[in-house]
């Protein structure tokens, strides 16, 4: 094998890949989860603080 056969072969792998993952980001049944994460920035509740204290639970 040469490089060129290589080199077709990985873009094919990586046509096929995008292909797959455009289906299925536009696939229908993954619509409510895109709108659920869509609406996310919009939400109302506040979320709890993080604890960012690296110290605590430490004895």
């Amino acid at each position: 094998m040469d490089s060129g056969v290589i080199s077709g072969v990985v873009t094919a792998i990586l046509i096929v890949t995008f292909i797959g993952g455009w289906i299925w980001a536009w696939s229908a049944k993954r619509k409510p989860d895109f709108d659920a994460a869509a609406r996310l920035p919009l939400d109302d509740e506040a979320l709890p603080p993080r604890n960012t204290d690296k110290r605590e639970g430490l004895s």
